[in-house]
């Protein structure tokens, strides 16, 4: 319940109880908690826009070799698809049986993206362009030319997913796209008001080119908010960028993962 209370706090999510688990919606956004260890990623859902890109998906999962999982949620609908990761996050896609869009009065901040650590990134970057069909935005690479980053989009925006190279794989944190720039200020005035510490930002990401805070929930999971993320155009390069401070944020202090 802890967790569940923060979240109430921080991001304005009403919880309900749903079996072992509470669920939590506010404005464009929703939140499972469940039993488990902490820093762990019980499952991730993406939202398809279009009901009939199911069975695309579905084909290129199966000639890929993976096997289809039950779904963990009934938040979807019942012919969501789950599959496992090579680091064994479990991955929904579908459509949701209830929207969170939602025209109360909560701050904006739509859940947006969620980035993971891995001690194969090139790896899990793979699965997810070659088996999910992601498509590769940036990379940040060492002087070795070892890739250190992964930023991968599933529609217009820099990124749906990115992963990071690291000694342990394990949920990095999950970031919510405010919208306008000015939107950062209004939310470091709220969790200044919640008692919450701003543990990095504001600041200005190098990839992505957005502006971002991060708070720590409860568990030390990361939680971003983000405003402004990159849209990309067709057609645009894989942009490289090095493995320094400066990459992570334009504007001062760069927290490596690596």
């Amino acid at each position: 319940m802890r967790l569940a209370a923060f979240y109430e706090k921080a991001m304005g999510m009403r919880f309900e109880p749903r079996g072992d688990c509470f669920v939590g919606q506010a404005r464009e956004r929703c939140l499972v908690i469940g039993p488990g260890r902490n820093r762990t990623l019980g499952f991730a859902a993406y939202e398809l826009e279009d009901p009939l890109q199911l069975e695309p998906l579905h084909r290129r999962i199966e000639r890929a070799g993976c096997n289809l999982l039950s779904s963990p949620t009934d938040l979807f609908h019942d012919d969501a698809i789950c599959v496992s990761d090579p680091d064994g996050n479990r991955l929904v896609f579908g459509r949701a049986r209830v929207s969170v869009l939602s025209t109360g009065a909560e701050r904006p901040a739509r859940l947006q993206h969620k980035v993971v650590a891995s001690r194969d990134c090139a790896g899990l970057a793979n699965f997810y362009q070659k088996v999910l069909g992601f498509t590769v935005t940036d990379k940040v690479v060492d002087g070795d030319g070892k890739l250190r980053t992964c930023f991968l989009r599933c529609g217009a925006e820099h990124h749906c997913f990115a992963v990071f190279q690291a000694n342990e794989s394990r949920l990095d944190h999950h970031c919510y796209e405010a919208g306008e720039w000015s939107l950062i200020r209004d939310w470091a005035d709220h969790m200044a008001a919640q008692d919450i510490p701003i543990v990095w930002g504001p600041g200005r990401h190098g990839p992505g080119n957005n502006l971002f805070m991060f708070v720590h929930d409860v568990d030390g999971n990361w939680v971003e908010i983000s405003a402004e993320l990159e849209r990309v155009a067709p057609g645009r390069p894989v942009y490289e960028w090095p493995h320094a401070e400066k990459t992570l944020n334009l504007w001062g202090q760069g927290l490596l993962r690596s």
